[in-house]
């Protein structure tokens, strides 16, 4: 997904919780597409993020929308917004 700018400080994501197993955090997988510096073919990246989730809320294959967010450890910068729609895992 495309990174939208909402607030002129914070950035949103959206993408796919992969791994719920530890406490109050998730990563999700977070889809953009870049061309190749030379070739201009379109290719896919996947970027994992970490993300807060108090409420231990998420599972696996969950689509959940991020929002940056003050450091709150030394991977979480981001956390849990909205479960957009819940998933089954892959």
């Amino acid at each position: 997904m495309i990174a939208m700018v909402t607030d002129k400080r914070r950035q949103e994501w959206v993408g796919r919780v992969v791994s719920n197993k530890m406490e109050k955090t998730v990563v999700v997988a977070v889809e953009h597409f870049v061309p190749h510096p030379f070739y201009r073919k379109v290719l896919r990246r996947v970027t994992k993020l970490k993300a807060h989730d108090e409420q231990n809320a998420c599972q696996v294959g969950d689509r959940v929308r991020l929002i940056q967010t003050r450091p709150i450890s030394k991977d979480k910068h981001w956390r849990v917004a909205q479960i957009v729609e819940r998933g089954r895992p892959e």
